[in-house]
């Protein structure tokens, strides 16, 4: 049995006890948060959260791409929130390789190099830095109240990056 099958039971024993509480959609803390794919990162535990609460935007790294404001975007004009947060991490996979090694190895595997830029960086200060100015540089982005943090995955605090 594969995971996506032990999911898929997980999911009819979640169904039978499911409420909805009725959960409005847009977030009730107007917070929308970025952050990194990465399993370690329980983000509404770390956060203290609830479902209905904020919206969770990840991708590899944390990195705010052109998707990344597509989703702010619509999730402030759309839904009301007023707030992001971005968080990077230690020891994150995205430090470990540069864009042009990763491009030529998918080129050499596949015979093409990707359309989009892998965004791997090896500074996660100067990276979230870098995310807060796409931000508040974005016309796309109308409320541009945006704080950024690195989470330590070995004592699981966050430390806020000015």
């Amino acid at each position: 049995m594969g995971a996506t099958d032990e999911f898929l039971i997980n999911n009819q024993a979640y169904a039978i006890r499911f409420d909805s509480g009725h959960l409005p959609t847009p977030p009730r803390k107007q917070v929308a948060v970025v952050t990194c794919m990465d399993s370690r990162m329980d983000i509404f535990a770390m956060l203290g959260l609830n479902n209905g609460e904020a919206h969770i935007i990840r991708n590899a790294g944390g990195v705010v791409t052109d998707d990344v404001i597509r989703s702010l975007s619509i999730s402030q004009r759309k839904l009301g929130t007023r707030e992001i947060i971005v968080i990077n991490h230690t020891q994150c996979g995205m430090l470990t390789f540069t864009d042009d090694e990763f491009r030529e190895n998918l080129r050499s595997e596949t015979g093409m190099k990707p359309p989009w830029s892998p965004e791997s960086f090896s500074d996660l200060d100067a990276e979230v830095r870098n995310s807060l100015n796409r931000i508040r540089n974005s016309a796309f982005i109308q409320h541009k109240n945006a704080r950024g943090f690195v989470y330590d995955v070995d004592t699981g605090r966050l430390r806020e990056v000015f």
